[in-house]
């Protein structure tokens, strides 16, 4: 028997492979000692301009939103959202992003559909200024079935050890920032995907306005790095809640010290129709809305009011959108949702 009788096709992954090394070759810095293909990516430990450097490392996957792009066959934009979504997790401890690392499963290699998903990852990586010096295809079929694709992400950051950002400077009366999300990002697609099929919704067709509802839901996961890092490394930032997985309200309370409230005034921006739509056919409660989805704000800032000035004043600069969306009290960690 060969290999490609239990549904390994190594000719046609070996093949991939050299596809991507042209690739991400785009991404590489002089930091990146190693080439695609060695058994270990390296990467310098050299860290200029940080006197106590701190490695920062997370894990995430794109998780269901793959289902729907496998539906209508659009990959184009999975990579950008599994580093955007990586990088905006260690940027909330207060990392600046140094490499990546992907895993893709799937049933059935597809070359075409692989260049896709890495040209996107490539894309995104280069407009972090993040090198991707490695990863893992794997082709098993009894594992996934022929047209299911697994992406999954890693990323190593650094920071200087006295700006790493923990919550703890969070105190009352401070104020809490959001800046826009460009729609559902990678978080609730279990819950749409229901949604979809209970009102059998075509996602070829607008369902909110004349955009395919699939190219309006695909869009990909916004990266907030060049809006936030130079506020952290002035130190103008008390918290930083990137709002994924747990939707709006579990991720701010992951941030809050036990004797600080957030209080959060819904009506301060205008949510988004995905979510006013998707709520309505889901017959979704309010609490329940914030729970899952990030409502239209994908990042949260806490911060003092002195700082405030000077955040505001960078954010006009750089000329980006931003809502003052509420405050904190006195409390014992929650977040209360005012409507």
């Amino acid at each position: 028997m060969k290999y490609k009788e239990s549904g390994v096709n190594i000719h046609n992954a070996n093949q991939t492979v050299s596809d991507i090394k042209k690739l991400v070759k785009r991404t590489y810095t002089k930091d990146v000692i190693s080439d695609i293909g060695t058994f270990g990516s390296m990467f310098s430990g050299r860290f200029n301009g940080y006197k106590n450097p701190i490695l920062v490392s997370s894990c995430d996957g794109v998780g269901t939103k793959v289902l729907i792009a496998e539906q209508v066959n659009f990959f184009d934009n999975l990579g950008e959202d599994i580093v955007n979504h990586s990088v905006n997790d260690i940027l909330c401890v207060g990392a600046k992003p140094l490499y990546f690392l992907d895993y893709i499963g799937m049933g059935k290699l597809d070359r075409k559909i692989i260049n896709r998903i890495i040209i996107s990852m490539v894309n995104a990586c280069k407009k972090n200024s993040l090198s991707l010096i490695g990863g893992e295809l794997a082709e098993m079929s009894t594992v996934y079935n022929n047209t299911h694709y697994d992406i999954v992400g890693f990323i190593v950051g650094v920071c200087e050890k006295d700006k790493i950002l923990t919550g703890k400077k969070i105190k009352k009366d401070n104020i809490i920032i959001g800046l826009p999300s460009t729609g559902f990002h990678t978080n609730g697609f279990s819950l749409i995907r229901k949604i979809i099929e209970k009102n059998k919704i075509d996602l070829l067709k607008p369902l909110y306005n004349r955009v395919p509802l699939y190219k309006e839901i695909l869009k990909p996961h916004r990266s907030y790095l060049y809006e936030i890092l130079p506020l952290i490394e002035n130190k103008l930032i008390n918290g930083l809640a990137h709002i994924t997985g747990g939707g709006f309200k579990d991720n701010i309370k992951r941030i809050l010290p036990k004797n600080v409230d957030a209080v959060i005034d819904t009506s301060s921006w205008n949510v988004p129709d995905p979510f006013k739509t998707f709520c309505k056919l889901g017959n979704i409660s309010f609490e329940e809305s914030y729970h899952v989805f990030n409502m239209g704000i994908g990042m949260v800032l806490i911060t003092d009011l002195k700082s405030w000035f000077e955040v505001e004043k960078f954010f006009k600069k750089i000329k980006i959108d931003y809502i003052r969306i509420g405050k904190t009290i006195a409390g014992k960690g929650n977040v209360h949702l005012i409507r």
